[in-house]
This record gives C-alpha cells, sequence and structure tokens, in this order.
C-alpha cells in the first residue's frame, strides 16, 4: 500500500527532472570553453624560454594580488602574437623547483628573457604598462641575471632541488595534519593537570632553594659577627696586658731609680770625706720632681683602668 501511493509521485519528480537536464544541456553544450592564451610553465617544458622572447608570471592560486592580475595578463597573453612575444605562468605551489631557480620570494613575480636573457619586471601587470615595456623595449635598461643569478646557472638549478625537497616536505606536514588524531578530551585533561602539579612542584622546589639559601646567608652573618666580637675583646685583653705591662715597666723603673738613691747616700757621704769619685762612673741622681712625676703617671694610668673596668 505504502509503495502503491508513493510510486507515482516519485516517478513525476524523475521525469521532472529529466526535463529539467535536457533543457540545460543544449544551452552548456552551445557555450564554447574559453581558451587561455597563457601558456602553463613547468619544469619539463621550461626550456622553451631559452628561444625567442618572453615575458612569465609566477602566481599562487590562493594569492589576491595575483588574481587581481589575472584579467590583465589575459588581455596581454591575447595580443602576443600581434607583439611578437610569449607569454607563460608559473604555479609556484605545482612547480616549487621552477619559483627555485628563478629565486622568487614574492608573488606576483615577473620576469622578461630574451634569447635565454633573463630580466626581471618590477613594474604593474597592467596591460598597457606591459605592452609599453615590449614596445618601447624598455627591458633593456634593466640589468640583466647572469653569472650565478641566471635560472639556467647549476647554482640556480641546485637552488631548483632544494625548493623541490621543501615542496614535497611541506606537503608531507599537510598530510600529516589531515591525519593527526587528536587525544580524548579526558586524557587530554590528564596531561594538563599533570603538567600543572609538575610546574608546582618545581615551583616548590625553587622555593625551597630560595629559603635554604637564605638561612646560609644568615648563619654566615651571624657566624661573622660572633668572630668581630671576639676580635674586639681580644683586641681589647691585648691592650689592657700592654697596658699592665707600661705600669709594671714604670713601677719598675722607679723601685730601680730608689734603690739608686738610697745607694747613693754612702757615696755623697765617703765624698764628702775628701774621697770623691771619677765623674764618669758618678751616675746621674733622679731629682725628687722626676720621681713625683713618674708616681702621678702611674696613678693616672690605674684610675683610667679602674674607669674602663674588667
Amino acid at each position: 500500500m505504502a509503495g502503491g501511493r508513493w510510486g507515482p509521485l516519485l516517478t513525476a519528480l524523475l521525469a521532472a527532472r529529466v526535463a529539467v537536464a535536457e533543457e540545460a544541456g543544449p544551452a552548456q553544450a552551445a557555450l564554447p570553453e574559453e581558451r587561455s592564451w597563457v601558456r602553463p610553465m613547468t619544469a619539463s617544458n621550461w626550456t622553451l624560454v631559452m628561444e625567442g622572447e618572453w615575458m612569465l608570471k609566477f602566481y599562487a592560486p590562493w594569492c589576491p594580488s595575483c588574481q587581481q592580475t589575472d584579467s590583465e595578463w589575459e588581455t596581454f597573453a591575447r595580443n602576443g602574437e600581434t607583439l611578437q612575444i610569449s607569454v607563460g605562468k608559473v604555479d609556484v605551489i605545482q612547480e616549487p623547483g621552477l619559483s627555485g631557480r628563478f629565486f622568487v620570494t614574492t608573488l606576483p613575480a615577473f620576469f622578461h628573457a630574451k634569447d635565454g636573457i633573463f630580466r626581471r619586471y618590477r613594474g604593474p601587470g597592467i596591460y598597457e604598462d606591459l605592452q609599453n615595456y615590449i614596445l618601447e623595449k624598455k627591458w633593456q635598461s634593466v640589468e640583466p641575471l647572469t653569472g650565478w643569478k641566471s635560472p639556467a646557472s647549476l647554482t640556480m638549478s641546485g637552488m631548483a632541488g632544494l625548493f623541490s625537497i621543501s615542496g614535497k616536505i611541506w606537503v608531507l606536514v599537510i598530510i600529516s595534519e589531515c591525519f593527526y588524531v587528536p587525544l580524548p578530551r579526558h586524557l587530554s585533561e590528564c596531561t594538563e593537570q599533570t603538567r600543572r602539579s609538575e610546574e608546582a612542584h618545581k615551583a616548590e622546589q625553587l622555593q625551597d632553594a630560595e629559603e635554604e639559601k637564605d638561612d646560609s646567608n644568615e648563619e654566615e652573618n651571624k657566624d661573622s659577627l660572633v668572630d668581630d666580637e671576639e676580635e674586639k675583646e681580644d683586641l681589647g685583653d691585648e691592650d689592657e696586658a700592654e697596658e699592665d705591662e707600661e705600669e709594671d715597666s714604670a713601677a719598675a723603673r722607679v723601685d730601680e731609680e730608689r734603690n739608686d738613691a738610697q745607694d747613693q747616700g754612702p757615696l755623697r757621704e765617703v765624698q764628702e770625706d775628701g774621697e770623691p769619685e771619677p765623674e764618669e762612673d758618678t751616675p746621674v741622681q733622679p731629682s725628687p720632681a722626676d720621681t713625683e712625676v713618674v708616681e702621678d703617671t702611674l696613678r693616672q694610668r690605674k684610675s683610667q683602668h679602674a674607669d674602663k673596668g674588667p
């Protein structure tokens, strides 16, 4: 029953679609495909530019600036027979080696070739400017790419190989990204937590190391302070010892002077009796004033030592 109810409707829809396709078919067939006058250049046919006069355009399908000059370049190529020049284009994505041979670093890039001598065209990609560049032979005032800079040199051939390898690597990177399978969410969350915990652990270790360093610095400072105090105490003891020695030596000199004075008493009596001694052996007797000065000095030093205390 269900098939019988929907059967006529499906048949009518199919017939309408076929009729639309039959009507659109002849109209599409009547429109001829537009011919491009620009010749694609590849690594296999690029040597054609070594003969005659050529203009080449290096482009990329995704480049907006390249797309803006497409219609102008096509018009220029359409009038190539009148200008007696061949016009070509190079897709740098499809031909990385050829872009390396010409050392193309910016897009779009234009080159002029005349019997194997290449020059870089740096003007705008507008038909009028391109036409005047050929008709007025403005390319003659441009310095040619000679020596190792020439696309036909061995150096540029090696550059072409490097660019070809880099292009293949770029393709492999794109393929690997297509087959890249991201980690499940729970695994990625675990990985993130692990990373955070490791960072926190490292931060704690750094903090502990800084604290230990600070503690060691404090201990060193304390030890240095203790050593300084001990040195001061030792210096104070040495000063006191020196003062004591000076006091002892002064007291000893006073005692010697007193003893000498007592010994000289009998000698004076003998001299008074008429037995003088030679002047050379007579010692110089200290006066009472000198003795008093020495005793005063000793008393002052003792009082100063008592004021300083232990």
